[in-house]
């Protein structure tokens, strides 16, 4: 069994949703113990957390325990990890004034695992002057929050007050997780591009690749986690914004370039994981080209390189490229590094079998100038994107840790 993820569920209709990040929690490889509060299981029935993550459901604090152990300390210390979702105005108040009168409530006071909080309720509630006054008292003690998200609510409301999408939550707190104990990133400013850029042919057609985002996103959430301030420039993808972070959509890879060449001399880390084209339709058709019986020759015209440009004038910045090869990879990997001037290229061969487009893993060499290379093994995206980050930590000049 993976590490330990206490899961808290307090009383609210999003209580419905909580079984799903429970659910992905534990196909994330986590052992998911859930504790319900008593109006939570006016929602949904512990028998339904048990049956999703095979562990028994702690409700009563004082129900007679199958071993002999002191049951919310016990969870406590066990815990790598700490999820509620949803917490209530109720929960988030109890939690700041110190409060401790359930099971729930009594276990977090106990845990030192990263907490992740995902507030639910009333747009007037999480509004109001007091919620606010209690979450910003927790996020000072180093409690984090996701969330919440603005839409229709089940009293008919229009506003925030949502909880985050499942998804959402599950990759913030695996984000915590793995960040745990590793170098902060606070205070640091750090502009990330993901995802591929799209070059129009005519109003229907565009030249494109593979490209996911989904490298690209896993950096930037992971630095937003450790506490930095995160610019994500990011071509056409479908993947949520990543909790902390700032996004500017962007299409071509004209747009990107002036996206990151605008934000880059307020950052102190640049990570370019975008697969930007290389080359753009020369001319655009304004009209759909219609098909004809002769062949169609596109004249194709280079686009402007963003990573070159940056690292111009990069000063003490860390700059951190990507090498996507099909053939030598470490001797085209190394070419870019000093070509380019940076501190760090994460390279990986792509085609065939080997291709990380799309996956949620990737297995990647690490390449810095005047060091041999070092070879990553096969891990999730995510976890990739704070061992890149670990070795950012290590270049950045006067780190706070």
């Amino acid at each position: 069994m993976g590490e330990t993820c206490v899961f808290g569920v307090t009383g609210g209709i999003a209580a419905a949703k909580a079984t799903l990040a429970a659910s992905m929690l534990v196909r994330r490889g986590l052992d998911v113990h859930v504790i319900m509060t008593e109006s939570a299981c006016e929602f949904v029935t512990p028998l339904t957390f048990r049956t999703l993550t095979a562990n028994p459901v702690t409700v009563d604090m004082f129900e007679e325990p199958g071993e002999w152990n002191v049951k919310h300390v016990s969870l406590a210390q066990r815990a790598d990890l700490f999820v509620i979702a949803p917490a209530t105005a109720n929960f988030i108040g109890k939690t700041a004034a110190g409060m401790a009168d359930d099971m729930l409530t009594t276990t977090v006071m106990a845990a030192r695992a990263p907490i992740v909080i995902a507030p639910a309720m009333n747009t007037g509630m999480y509004e109001n002057p007091i919620v606010q006054r209690n979450i910003a008292s927790l996020r000072a003690l180093g409690y984090m929050f996701v969330g919440p998200e603005r839409g229709r609510l089940a009293c008919g409301d229009t506003g925030p007050g949502r909880m985050a999408a499942p998804e959402r939550i599950v990759d913030f707190a695996m984000h915590a997780l793995h960040g745990r104990a590793r170098p902060s990133l606070a205070g640091r400013r750090v502009l990330v591009n993901a995802g591929p850029t799209r070059e129009p042919i005519d109003p229907v057609r565009y030249i494109t690749n593979r490209s996911s985002g989904k490298m690209g996103y896993a950096v930037a959430g992971a630095a937003a986690a450790r506490g930095a301030c995160v610019t994500l420039v990011a071509g056409p993808t479908d993947l949520p914004v990543p909790e902390g972070c700032a996004l500017i959509e962007v299409e071509t890879a004209d747009e990107m370039y002036n996206a990151c060449v605008a934000a880059a001399p307020a950052s102190d880390i640049i990570v370019a994981a975008a697969a930007v084209a290389d080359y753009r339709p020369a001319s655009y058709s304004g009209s759909k080209i219609k098909k004809t019986a002769d062949d169609l020759c596109i004249r194709l015209a280079r686009t402007r390189d963003i990573v070159a440009e940056i690292a111009r004038t990069k000063g003490e910045r860390v700059i951190v490229g990507f090498a996507a090869e099909t053939d030598d990879l470490l001797a085209n990997a190394q070419t870019k590094l000093a070509a380019k001037n940076l501190d760090m290229i994460v390279a990986n061969v792509v085609g065939g079998e080997c291709s990380p487009f799309g996956s949620d893993e990737n297995t990647v060499t690490l390449l810095r100038p005047g060091l041999e290379p070092e070879g990553l093994p096969a891990m999730s995206k995510l976890a990739l994107a704070h061992e890149i980050l670990d070795r950012v930590a290590s270049i950045l000049p006067n780190l706070r840790k």
